[in-house]
Parts: C-alpha cells; structure tokens; sequence
C-alpha cells in the first residue's frame, strides 16, 4: 500500500509539473502521464544513483552543481522512453527536473 501512495504521490508530481513548467508537455492523456511517473521512478531509484556514482568527481569539482545537470538530462531523457511525453530543450529540463523533484519531496513527506 505504501508502494502505491508513493507511485500516487509521483502521478501528482508529474502531472503538477506538466503544467507549472512551460516547455514540459503531455500528448496522449492519464496514460502518458501514469507511464511518465513510472518511468521517472525507475530513473530516480535505479539509474540515477548509478550515475551519482560515476559522476562523482565532476560533481565535485564543481561544488554539487553538476547534480542539476544530471537530473534535467535524466528528465530530458525520458522523452526517449515516454511517447507523448516532451520537453523543448535543456532549460526548460532544468526547470522541469527541479519542480518535479521538489514536488515529489513534497508529496512524499506528507503522505
């Protein structure tokens, strides 16, 4: 049960996020958005940590900010793996990856 509100909890976020953040957009409906947030929590609990690791010593060179970097090419990716999921360019991922994290903190605290 607490798999799902977790997953429920990533559905808001990324719906949220689609429409704080100009330049994220969803063509297809609930499908595209429920496998978005499927996809997004994968990235976030498998691939993103791998990554971490092997980023490493540029994140700390420079400072944690490459972290930011990582996760709006993680966001962006996930126009690859989602149809009808897109965003417009690395900004706009950016903007994207920072809402969608704070969002999903967020959510998962008060659930």
């Amino acid at each position: 049960m607490h798999t799902v509100l977790k997953y429920l909890g990533t559905v808001a976020a990324v719906v949220l996020t689609v429409y704080i953040v100009p330049g994220v957009s969803v063509m297809g409906g609930w499908v595209t958005i429920l496998l978005a947030a499927l996809v997004w929590s994968v990235i976030s609990m498998v691939i993103k940590p791998v990554l971490a690791i092997l980023t490493l010593p540029v994140t700390i060179i420079t400072f944690g900010l490459f972290s930011f970097v990582l996760n709006a090419l993680l966001f962006w990716g996930m126009t690859l793996i989602v149809p009808g999921f897109s965003v417009a360019g690395f900004w706009p991922a950016l903007l994207g990856a920072l809402v969608l994290s704070i969002l999903s903190w967020l959510i998962h605290k008060v659930l």
